[in-house]
């Protein structure tokens, strides 16, 4: 079996909110201005980090979970970063032990190493007693080294550094600082798109890592190569238009190369910017803000109506979850101000204050069973019957429901392609 080497950290931390992409991007875009060759991977179901990371390293993100991906997909794209990369970083998800599976899982079924980023602000030697509980608690787990976040100066930096056992490498630190703050809003993230000043932003953090930077290269991890399974060339000459603005991003880069290898010719256009809908034998309307462009959206008539003969036609449509929003025949914002949408699916639809749905999520389509997940502000009333219900292997409370009407396909859910290319190819065929 073939094996590569590389240096990789699985950059994780106690708690969501304590810094994971501020430290994993500000390390990518310093180690990329050292001369080297960053490849970035984001655990579990993202899309808003992972536009950050790639725009920090040079480099697309990708997706790596052992359950939506699948272990065989994630050895596969960490076995190909260690081909042309110097470093390897990877984003956890929440707190490193939480969640199945963990970021804890993913890094010892991998043999990751594990940089534990740790929100100093209000700390000082009790930094060292939680780096040594996250390192201990789990035998098996390969804990590597501390970074602090928010840190009030150098000699805050330096009481940080102290409090750790000798185990622990320290690997460096980021200030409290607001003008290095990377802006969210309900979702996560502001779009990488949407931050006119993100490589200034991402500059900010890798100066400031600088400041109490370790420069020595955590250890080289073999990457074994599992077996290559080829792409089905079923898409040979068809061409799938997919929405592609601020109001629908969320796509997995991961998705766009299976279309790709599958012979599919890919035409992206804008319905906010007034695009028309291009020719083609197919269409995918993404996730994102529809909610944040209703004005926009709902003026696009010439747009609603090719994409209704479209559907008329028989022809492949896939809407994900801000596309199945924009597939319905009303949105409303969080301020109650409503707009008319393309009036695919039958149906209306708000956003809310309180998160609706959250969590990974698995389907039995007629075409076989695809994974992904759920995410989402909005509480939606469509009147049309269920295809199936989606279900969770978490055991949790949603299940998102999955609608189907002639080749239109409509969910909440955000499917990865890959994790079955045959059954996710096929949503693209007559």
């Amino acid at each position: 079996m073939s094996v590569r080497h590389c240096p990789a950290l699985l950059v994780s931390a106690p708690a969501s909110g304590q810094g994971k992409t501020s430290v994993t991007s500000a390390l990518a875009r310093w180690h990329v201005r050292q001369g080297r060759r960053v490849r970035v991977f984001k655990t579990g179901p993202d899309f808003l980090d992972p536009l950050v990371l790639a725009r920090a390293a040079g480099t697309p993100a990708y997706q790596l979970d052992l359950w939506m991906c699948g272990e065989t997909d994630v050895r596969r794209r960490l076995f190909d970063a260690a081909g042309d990369a110097d470093l390897i970083l990877v984003e956890g998800v929440m707190g490193l032990f939480d969640g199945a599976p963990s970021s804890a899982d993913l890094a010892q079924q991998l043999g990751l190493p594990v940089l534990a980023v740790i929100d100093g602000s209000a700390m000082a030697q009790t930094f060292g007693a939680l780096a040594w509980g996250l390192a201990t608690y789990r035998e098996g787990l390969s804990m590597h080294g501390v970074a602090a976040n928010r840190i009030g100066s150098a000699y805050h930096a330096q009481l940080l550094q102290e409090s750790l056992p000798p185990s622990l490498h320290w690997l460096g630190a980021l200030p409290r600082e607001d003008q290095f703050a990377l802006p969210e809003r309900h979702l996560g993230l502001v779009s990488a798109g949407e931050l006119t000043d993100l490589d200034t932003r991402l500059d900010g953090l890798a100066d400031a890592w600088a400041q109490h930077a370790a420069t020595a290269l955590p250890p080289p991890v073999a990457f074994e190569a599992p077996a290559a399974a080829a792409v089905p060339a079923l898409l040979q000459g068809k061409r799938i238009a997919i929405a592609h603005d601020d109001a629908f991003c969320f796509v997995y880069p991961a998705n766009l190369d299976l279309l790709r290898a599958a012979g599919a010719e890919l035409r992206f256009f804008s319905p906010v910017a007034g695009d028309a809908l291009p020719e083609c034998d197919a269409v995918w309307l993404p996730g994102g803000y529809p909610e944040l462009h209703l004005q926009a959206l709902s003026q696009r008539h010439d747009l609603h109506a090719a994409l209704r003969a479209h559907r008329d036609a028989g022809k492949p449509m896939l809407a994900e979850c801000g596309g199945l929003l924009f597939a319905l025949d009303s949105l409303a914002d969080r301020d109650g101000h409503a707009a008319n949408m393309a009036g695919l699916l039958s149906g209306h639809a708000a956003m809310q204050s309180r998160l609706a749905a959250l969590g990974l999520q698995g389907a039995a389509l007629p075409e076989g069973e695809l994974r992904g997940h759920t995410f989402h502000y909005a509480q939606a009333s469509i009147d049309a019957p269920p295809l199936t219900h989606a279900f969770n292997p978490n055991h949790g409370p949603c299940k998102e429901t999955v609608y189907r009407d002639r080749r239109l396909t409509a969910s909440f859910l955000h499917f990865y392609f890959p994790s079955n290319a045959l059954a996710a190819l096929q949503l693209f065929l007559p």
